[in-house]
């Protein structure tokens, strides 16, 4: 009939989606996938928290280099 509408997820299709999930895996299985998840997820934001912080401090440095090149006094040489 309209097969658009039937790709959107509703409450009912989801909750069946995670009985089928529960019944195939069982409980202890999904719990360890979803603890392997939350691990994946936590690891990545410290990467990527890690490149943030990495990116700010080199920023900092170019900065104050750049600082130092301007305000060093030109050598005159006769």
């Amino acid at each position: 009939m309209f097969p658009a509408l039937l790709l959107v997820p509703t409450e009912i299709s989801v909750l069946i989606l995670v009985i089928i999930a529960l019944l195939l895996f069982g409980g202890s299985r999904l719990a360890g996938v979803g603890k392997g998840a939350g691990r994946a997820i936590r690891e990545f934001k410290e990467e990527t928290q890690g490149l943030n912080d990495k990116d700010k401090k080199d920023d900092a440095a170019a900065k104050a280099q750049d600082k130092a090149v301007e305000s060093k006094p030109e050598s005159t040489e006769n």
